[in-house]
């Protein structure tokens, strides 16, 4: 379980980030939405560790998150960033093959992982290839694997923080990446992901985080959060909120 206290962070003399509370759960998949700027990506740093905290704490089953060995938080966090670059000319099993450097599991064993991860993010048709050859959708697909790979299969204590993984893919792979990540928390795994689109946000993600210039704005289950009021508080969009015709979750539409 991964916790955050009082969480606040500073760059400079500015305060980007402030009063954050807030818990992981295992087997929940947790949807941080917000404008640019409202500090999402600084809360998956210190989430992450990336990030040293100005005042509070991150906590990992109770245990400062700094205090964690390398290794051993490595096989229990992994994290996308928003945007993974590599300039050499990997194969793409190879970088995969990347997420398996904290573990001691053999050749053999990593080598059917790194398999059964590029199958999950619909990647196993670029194996071979120069990573340096793909395009960005592709390269995405492929970082995305590498973090599968670091946590396969998935188990309850293990804690996976995303950046917006769908920025970059086209709808179909939006969707599946994220069916992807719904079965990851299906085996116990915490999920954090960062996403822009509501919709996605509330077809997938059992509670949302609203933030607003580095601060909580709503909490809650997708029902709760994206309501017409806050949404035009925190984006200054006029919506309508509607009930999805088969899954029943909000289906947000622009006005």
């Amino acid at each position: 379980m991964l916790r955050a206290e009082q969480l606040a962070v500073r760059r400079g003399s500015c305060t980007v980030l402030a009063d954050i509370d807030l818990t992981l759960q295992p087997g929940e998949v947790f949807g941080v939405l917000g404008p640019n700027g409202a500090g999402k990506s600084t809360l998956l740093g210190a989430l992450s560790g990336e990030l040293l905290p100005a005042h509070g704490r991150v906590l990992l089953d109770g245990r400062d998150l700094a205090a964690w060995p390398g290794r051993e938080r490595a096989c229990r966090l992994a994290v996308l960033p928003q945007s993974s670059t590599l300039g050499f000319a990997f194969r793409v099993e190879q970088v995969v093959a990347m997420g398996r450097l904290p573990h001691a599991s053999g050749q053999q064993h990593d080598g059917e992982i790194v398999a059964e991860a590029l199958a999950a993010a619909d990647a196993s048709h670029l194996a071979g290839r120069s990573y340096l050859a793909l395009s960005g959708g592709e390269r995405q697909r492929v970082h995305l694997a590498r973090i599968l790979a670091q946590l396969w299969p998935g188990a309850a204590g293990q804690v996976l923080l995303l950046d917006e993984p769908t920025s970059m893919l086209d709808p179909l792979h939006q969707h599946s990446i994220l069916q992807v990540v719904e079965a990851l928390a299906a085996r116990g795994v915490a999920v954090l992901v960062i996403l822009h689109d509501l919709n996605l946000a509330a077809r997938y993600c059992d509670r949302l985080l609203l933030l607003q210039r580095g601060r909580v704005h709503a909490l809650g289950s997708p029902e709760q959060v994206l309501q017409c009021a806050p949404l035009r508080a925190v984006f200054g969009l006029e919506v309508l909120v509607q009930r999805h015709p088969e899954r029943g979750h909000p289906l947000i539409i622009a006005r």
